[in-house]
């Protein structure tokens, strides 16, 4: 039975080297085909039709909140499957001819019972090949269960970190934050200091979202604690707010702001294309020409100096372009809404709001300006 060795070779080699690119290999993979990456898209795309047919928002992201850890969980469940099943076929393989060989539902069973070591004994290998492929199985199992436990603080410590960011962004930027209340909150000298702090650590911010959801795919999937954010929100956030200096405020840190938008914009193309999403152009413009002007009003209001040419209205029309047509295809994707430019009507921020109500007449962000003031 040469064809069921060769087989369950050819599986068993499949899922170490799919094992070792997606956990150790701290790289993307070029490859097109992978295991890993068809278990999400089957399992992923019936898991966001469900969710869209949920009417309530908290719902609606509790169910989704739910798909990226059982994802890692399916993952495992298969890959491990695959080696016991492909062992499997290399025992019924070898066995042939040999006294009492076990068919092949008793050659998959001494699979699992060696992989996850069990040690029944019930079914015991007759010939030399088949002990030795008990000692390589049960070495294997060994070794995928420690590897298995060392990626998921991994991934763990992954989504920490950039949660601590988005976070972070609820005093800032409110909930959900836009360029707009991230501007208004960072007025005056002491908030022109802060916002190039601010963009600074996104800069950092920005390129750690990207080594990590490149290097651990499954981290994406992973939604933050809050259903108004995101990490597509954050960066999206931080994207408009860097254009909008770019083009239409004067006495800005260009260098910084620059910096930080080529970083971010960096972000959201690279991992686009990582889940082979083309840009795709959101159906609504996201600033109409009267959004455009009322936010210059607020701006210039809150002590901008703001460019009143139609040249910053075009100029900003051209940096949106770079990047909104891919993060508004992560959005659809990852069923991540992207945050408008401007709200509609005054929201609470998240640090504000608790289970018995909510909090007013205090904002962390604009004390020192009412202090400078």
């Amino acid at each position: 039975m040469v064809l069921a060795v060769v087989a369950g070779v050819l599986i068993v080699t499949g899922v170490l080297w799919e094992a070792f690119e997606t956990i150790v290999l701290p790289r993307r993979v070029s490859r097109r085909f992978r295991f890993a990456v068809l278990v999400y898209r089957i399992t992923w795309l019936p898991w966001r039709a469900i969710a869209h047919r949920i009417s309530k928002a908290r719902r609606r992201e509790s169910f989704l909140s739910i798909y990226g850890p059982l994802s890692l969980l399916i993952l495992f469940v298969l890959w491990a499957a695959a080696i016991v099943f492909g062992f499997g076929l290399v025992y019924y393989g070898v066995s042939r001819g040999a006294p009492a060989a076990p068919d092949f539902s008793t050659s998959v069973y001494l699979s699992g019972t060696t992989m996850f070591t069990l040690g029944i004994g019930d079914v015991v290998p007759h010939t030399w090949a088949e002990r030795v492929l008990v000692v390589a199985e049960s070495g294997l199992g060994f070794g995928f269960l420690a590897l298995v436990l060392s990626y998921l603080p991994v991934i763990y410590q992954a989504f920490s970190r950039r949660e601590v960011n988005i976070v972070l962004l609820d005093a800032r930027a409110g909930s959900p934050p836009t360029a707009v209340e991230l501007l208004r909150r960072h007025s005056g000298v002491q908030g022109a200091e802060a916002l190039d702090r601010l963009l600074r650590d996104w800069e950092r911010a920005a390129a750690e979202i990207l080594e990590s959801h490149v290097s651990y795919p499954p981290v994406a999937y992973f939604r933050s604690q809050h259903n108004n954010e995101s990490w597509v929100a954050a960066l999206a956030a931080i994207l408009d707010t860097t254009a909008v200096l770019l083009t239409s405020i004067d006495d800005t840190n260009v260098r910084q702001t620059r910096l930080t938008f080529a970083i971010c914009r960096h972000t959201v193309v690279d991992l686009a294309q990582l889940f082979h999403l083309p840009p795709h152009q959101p159906p609504v413009d996201r600033l109409p020409d009267e959004d455009f002007d009322r936010i210059r009003g607020m701006l210039s209001g809150a002590g901008f100096a703001v460019r009143e040419s139609d040249a910053a209205r075009t100029k900003l029309k051209e940096l949106r372009e770079l990047y909104e047509p891919y993060v508004y295809a992560l959005s659809l994707f990852l069923y991540m809404p992207l945050p408008p430019w401007i709200l509609a009507k005054e929201i609470t921020d998240n640090w504000r709001t608790t289970a018995w109500g909510r909090i007013s007449g205090f904002s962390p962000a604009r004390k020192e300006q009412d202090d400078h003031d």
